[in-house]
């Protein structure tokens, strides 16, 4: 599976101010579904995505190397996976721990298996 940083943000409920996360998430071979924080989303990682339990609507992009990653208009703290830091801060330059825009965090494990069995289930 292919592993890559990005930048996701619920939009189901929010305008652009919705919890944000920075992590790795994991691509599945076809690359339309993506995982993160033990979630899995429909989409191409890039723009619009859908919780494949809840149909919550996701923004995930790259990151930004300016460190601009929430809209224009949005606002609040971002969560950053701990494992993430190191990465993200030798793309933008900006020291995470030294930054009030953070909070860090430990994301869960994916179990990917809860999710072919969701998709896969009779109806």
């Amino acid at each position: 599976m292919k592993r890559e940083l990005k930048y996701i943000e619920l939009k189901s409920g929010y305008s652009d101010d919705g919890p944000a996360w920075i992590g790795f998430v994991e691509l599945s071979k076809t690359g339309k579904t993506i995982y993160f924080d033990d979630k899995a989303f429909n989409g191409n990682g890039h723009g619009g995505c859908s919780d494949i339990e809840t149909g919550e609507i996701y923004w995930i992009t790259g990151v930004k190397k300016n460190g601009h990653n929430r809209h224009v208009f949005g606002t609040g703290v971002i969560q950053i996976d701990e494992n993430a830091i190191e990465e993200y801060e030798s793309i933008t330059g900006i020291r995470v721990r030294q930054s009030k825009n953070f909070i860090v965090y430990q994301s869960k494990a994916i179990n990917k298996q809860r999710f072919k069995d969701l998709l896969n289930e009779k109806i």
